[in-house]
């Protein structure tokens, strides 16, 4: 299964989304691999929010991807204000993935 998973910076008030399979790994990876370069000079960060997407992969990147073509801090933060709607991501993944 793959994940949508929105990370915070609260040293420089970022918001990161992407996905995975295991958002607790990826939170893991993000607070100490070196290797990743945006989010190294932002740390720590939060897992503010993760939700399931399909066991398909181009399903997550094509999330992924229209929620980062928003680009607004508005629209992030109802996703995560939304996180106990199973519906509003129903609909989201509808609109995005088809």
């Amino acid at each position: 299964m793959f994940y949508i998973y929105i990370l915070y910076s609260e040293s420089a008030d970022r918001y990161y989304v992407g996905h995975t399979n295991d958002p607790e790994r990826r939170l893991t990876e993000h607070n100490t691999t070196e290797d990743i370069k945006f989010t190294t000079k932002f740390r720590p960060w939060t897992l503010l929010l993760s939700f399931e997407v399909s066991d398909v992969r181009g399903e997550a990147i094509r999330l992924e991807k229209f929620i980062k073509k928003q680009k607004s801090r508005i629209f992030i933060r109802k996703l995560i204000e939304s996180k106990d709607d199973p519906a509003y991501f129903r609909d989201l993944k509808k609109k995005a993935v088809g």
